[in-house]
């Protein structure tokens, strides 16, 4: 849209924006404001400041009573809304997706004489993109214009540009950047192109993304930086193009004269690491270290992670007393990566006391790390232990999630600990987690299998509380167990209640 169509979209809109329309009847603290302003404006005894009315535009839940609120403090005398109004009303409105009343808004805007900064529109191409209204956020990038009556800044275009480009509507982004060129003169900068630079590689087309790199190097006000760089490297490296990535950076050093840093070596370190090809990567970091930058702990938990895919356990561990001997703090990936090589090549013991030494050194311990010592537990058939960190560590502060119960859950019924794996079932459902569907199912008909009858009509009826169906097969195996003991009383209560609940389907 040019911008003679968007004015004229503005100006021939046939929304009364000031309308004082249809409010609810309930009285709020803003209604009785607004009365009290009427009361003023007849005694002429108080005037309603552009601060007053903005804060109560802020505190308004309403949108459609902060909009009266907004329409009523022009009415007084010498009063004239300013930029701080305009941006206060069309936020609450835009939160509110009252998209239609922001146009009548933005009409009354194009008449005000008043200086108008192209902020407000900025936070609108926000608002519009997260409601996918694509078409209007090119509309607000060229209502800075055709109302704030000055030339988009590079910041507005380059915001309008990433937001089209990560809603993958690139057709209206090269739609904006040919406006931008030839509508408004504007010469996109650096910031700018390496968006597009972003995309293309995101998008796996690294030929796109190259040329876009010689148009930058054509322009005086917009050559590859290292940012660009370490976008194309990180292109390179997911398809697998060691080889290229590697050419690119000696060019970025040498050519250029761009120096990498922590970040862009990163890069190099975790496209080597997912290529199976760690000893180059430990090579990238003693080369980061003889040249004057010195890894990080991102950069030793990548290595790390490499030796830990490949088996190589001491080498992990050596990288991991390495970067504490630089007085680096580990950090929770850093011992998880570690504790995770450690439990599945059965040393669950020496993971325990990571998990102890992350507690002595205040590293919190997340849901991934005491999920990857619950598995390590149970593979060693510890389900003591297990069963004692589930119960304790929700109590201690740690938040286990639906995984974690899961992972001890399966262990027991896979190795026939089926008391227990029913009591975990029971503390499960009593914190509000319900187990997958088929792990559900698979309980159920062992519990039967096994003559543990109580035990799966409790759990059943557990779990039908908390929504569960259970499978055909689950409930007949339970019926037949049940009439094979000759107790036709739990028979009854068990047939009527899935037939009351829709549980059974009877043709």
């Amino acid at each position: 849209m040019n911008l003679a169509v968007f004015s004229s979209r503005f100006m021939n809109l046939a929304i009364v924006w000031v309308s004082k329309a249809i409010i609810s009847k309930s009285t709020s603290p803003t209604r009785l404001f607004t009365t009290s302003i009427k009361a003023q404006k007849k005694s002429k005894s108080s005037y309603i400041s552009h601060e007053t009315a903005i804060r109560l535009i802020k505190h308004e839940r309403d949108p459609q009573h902060a909009l009266e609120i907004f329409n009523m403090v022009s009415e007084q005398k010498g009063f004239n809304h300013n930029n701080a109004t305009y941006a206060s009303i069309l936020q609450k409105l835009a939160k509110s997706k009252k998209f239609q009343a922001i146009d009548g808004v933005l009409h009354q805007m194009t008449y005000d004489t008043c200086k108008l900064h192209e902020g407000i529109f900025l936070n609108l191409m926000r608002h519009y993109s997260k409601s996918s209204m694509h078409e209007r956020v090119l509309d607000m990038f060229y209502a800075i214009q055709s109302i704030v009556r000055q030339k988009p800044s590079l910041k507005a275009i380059s915001m309008c540009l990433n937001l089209l480009i990560e809603s993958n509507r690139v057709d209206l982004a090269r739609k904006l950047l040919g406006n931008a060129r030839s509508k408004l003169n504007l010469r996109p900068n650096t910031c700018i192109f390496n968006i597009l630079v972003k995309h293309h590689c995101r998008i796996g087309d690294l030929q796109a993304a190259f040329e876009v790199v010689r148009e930058m190097k054509s322009a005086r006000v917009s050559y590859p930086n290292l940012i660009t760089y370490s976008t194309l490297l990180g292109g390179l490296c997911e398809s697998g193009k060691l080889k290229e990535a590697i050419e690119l950076f000696e060019e970025m050093v040498s050519k250029d004269k761009i120096l990498p840093d922590a970040l862009t070596y990163n890069i190099l370190i975790n496209g080597f690491c997912q290529a199976g090809k760690v000893d180059r990567a430990r090579r990238i970091v003693e080369f980061m270290k003889s040249n004057g930058c010195n890894p990080n702990v991102f950069n030793y938990s990548v290595l790390m992670n490499g030796f830990c895919k490949e088996g190589r356990l001491q080498e992990a561990k050596e990288v991991f007393d390495e970067m504490k001997s630089l007085g680096m703090r580990p950090d929770t990936i850093s011992y998880t990566t570690l504790m995770n090589c450690l439990c599945r090549t059965g040393r669950v013991d020496e993971a325990t006391e990571l998990l102890q030494q992350m507690k002595d050194k205040d590293c919190r311990a997340d849901t991934v790390t005491l999920n990857v010592m619950l598995g390590g537990l149970c593979r060693e058939g510890r389900f003591e232990e297990a069963l004692d960190m589930v119960q304790k560590l929700p109590f201690e502060g740690f938040y286990l999630n639906k995984g974690s119960y899961r992972i001890v859950l399966n262990c027991l019924s896979q190795k026939g600990e089926l008391k227990r794996a029913n009591e975990l079932l029971g503390l499960m459902l009593n914190r509000g987690f319900v187990p997958h569907y088929a792990t559900s199912n698979n309980l159920l008909v062992l519990l039967c299998n096994s003559g543990m009858v109580k035990g799966a009509v409790e759990s059943l009826f557990g779990l039908l509380e908390m929504g569960f169906k259970p499978e055909p097969e689950s409930w007949f195996t339970l019926v037949d167990l049940i009439c094979r003991e000759r107790k036709m009383l739990p028979v009854f209560e068990l047939l009527d209640e899935l037939v009351t609940e829709e549980y059974l389907i009877v043709s």
